[in-house]
């Protein structure tokens, strides 16, 4: 499975929010932050801590799709 996390930055353009933001929001490492801008999995915990700080589901933040 392919992991996009396109909506998450749509998203936090919607809010006017930067990653650095968002990071600091959620308290998230940098390696995190880099893991999603590289569309890496990370841990659900993380997933959580993104969707309560934004008010929305993991589904509105991530796509998983299957890879060809």
């Amino acid at each position: 499975m392919a992991i996009s996390y396109n909506k998450l930055w749509k998203i936090l353009i919607d809010k006017k929010m930067t990653k650095t933001d968002l990071r600091v929001a959620t308290d998230i490492s940098t390696t995190t932050l880099a893991k999603l801008s590289k569309d890496e999995p990370v841990s659900m915990d993380v997933m959580l801590r993104i969707c309560k700080v934004l008010d929305c589901n993991i589904g509105d933040i991530m796509d998983a799709t299957k890879e060809d």
